[in-house]
């Protein structure tokens, strides 16, 4: 996978709104790929309901299509309800979401997804979530099942480990959203987060366009908690940081040696934006592994939350751990998935809330010691 840079992403943010601020977990793909979409967000991203702009690729008459589709019966599994066919959609708005559950960008649009689930359900409106993994673990149907209870999800799903629904609606980023009129036609979408008032003004024109009246509903205040809390953009300065070494940037002092167990050494002092591990570790492409009994990750990081994907050990032996910032326990600071001494557990593979910071953002130091051998790291997120 080829992502826009950090400058290319800043630019792109002051244009087309804060789904695009650098630090955001929003996937894109390929460098002809990425500048085309760039160019067709910009237009679609500054209109509202229109003449469908947004189609698969050649051959697919509609995305739509590739998910209601006979064809595709045996490749497809669906969570939350029965295999949607194209008789159950027609007629019917259609909402379609790319996420996939370890991905903060992914997480903390669903109190808006849920709610307008809810809210617009009798009226007409079909959510569906297209689940694209980008981890291994998140291919495994026993894992996002579980996710959709602990987030909860209630609304179809539809898994796409082969990324067939992703192609078919060329799409290059999680999330994105969709928004589908009557008539199956594409008719808005909306790259990465935000603009969530546009978005659900947009739902209601497509259904007053479909009932052929109004559609009363005022619109309200949706706030999340937890992994789901809107980001605090302004004091976000970290970017999303890989732990696996085909992706891995900011790693020192040295570096990450691929596919190796090696004893490494912490930093006497880190950079902002820079993280070290300590103890012996295990570097993958994926992830990497703690090969001792015990390590630590240390980030030097500014927002206000931290967060890391982080999964057991390949037996599934939960692994116990510690956090610090500054050297001390986080008290007050501590995260979704800490205490105030900053001691949890990883138990299954997910993404992990370690510091939400409640005094002033500033610069920080954290680490994470692992007091049990397996663990396998994943990626730094930050909101």
């Amino acid at each position: 996978m080829a992502f826009l840079s950090t400058r290319t992403r800043q630019k792109f943010s002051k244009a087309y709104g804060r789904a695009r601020r650098p630090g955001a977990r929003h996937r894109w793909f390929g460098g002809a790929v990425a500048a085309a979409a760039m160019a067709t967000a910009a237009v679609l991203l500054a209109c509202g309901p229109g003449p469908s702009r947004a189609r698969g690729q050649a051959g697919v008459t509609a995305p739509l299509a590739a998910i209601a589709s006979p064809a595709r019966p045996d490749r497809q599994t669906w969570l939350n309800s029965p295999p949607l066919a194209a008789g159950d959609l027609r007629g019917k708005v259609v909402l379609v979401n790319f996420w996939t559950y370890s991905c903060i960008n992914s997480l903390r649009p669903l109190p808006y997804l849920r709610a307008w689930a809810k809210k617009y359900g009798n009226e007409g409106l079909v959510v569906i979530g297209v689940h694209a993994p980008e981890f291994r673990f998140e291919h495994d149907v026993a894992n996002v099942r579980r996710a959709l209870a602990d987030q909860g999800v209630g609304y179809p799903i539809v898994l796409d480990n082969d990324f067939g629904i992703w192609r078919a609606f060329s799409n290059s980023a999680w999330p994105a959203f969709y928004f589908i009129d009557a008539d199956g036609r594409v008719r808005h979408k909306v790259l990465g987060e935000g603009r969530y008032e546009e978005s659900e003004r947009v739902i209601q024109g497509l259904l007053a366009e479909a009932r052929k009246a109004p559609v009363a509903a005022p619109l309200q205040p949706i706030n999340g908690s937890g992994w789901q809390a809107p980001p605090d953009w302004d004091d976000q300065h970290s970017p999303e940081t890989y732990v696996g070494y085909s992706k891995a940037e900011g790693f020192g002092p040295g570096a990450l040696r691929p596919d190796v167990a090696v004893d490494y050494r912490p930093s006497a002092r880190l950079a902002l934006n820079r993280w070290s591990l300590s103890g012996s570790w295990h570097a993958g492409g994926e992830f990497t592994t703690l090969a001792a009994a015990s390590g630590a990750i240390a980030y030097r990081f500014h927002a206000r939350d931290l967060n890391l994907v982080l999964a057991p050990a390949a037996d599934g032996h939960p692994v116990r751990f510690r956090v610090r910032i500054d050297g001390t326990a986080p008290g007050a600071d501590h995260g979704f998935d800490t205490d105030a001494a900053g001691v949890g557990r990883v138990d299954i593979p997910r993404l992990y809330q370690l510091v939400r910071q409640s005094r002033p953002v500033v610069d920080r130091n954290f680490e994470i010691e692992f007091l049990d051998p397996g663990v396998r790291a994943y990626v730094f997120t930050f909101g």
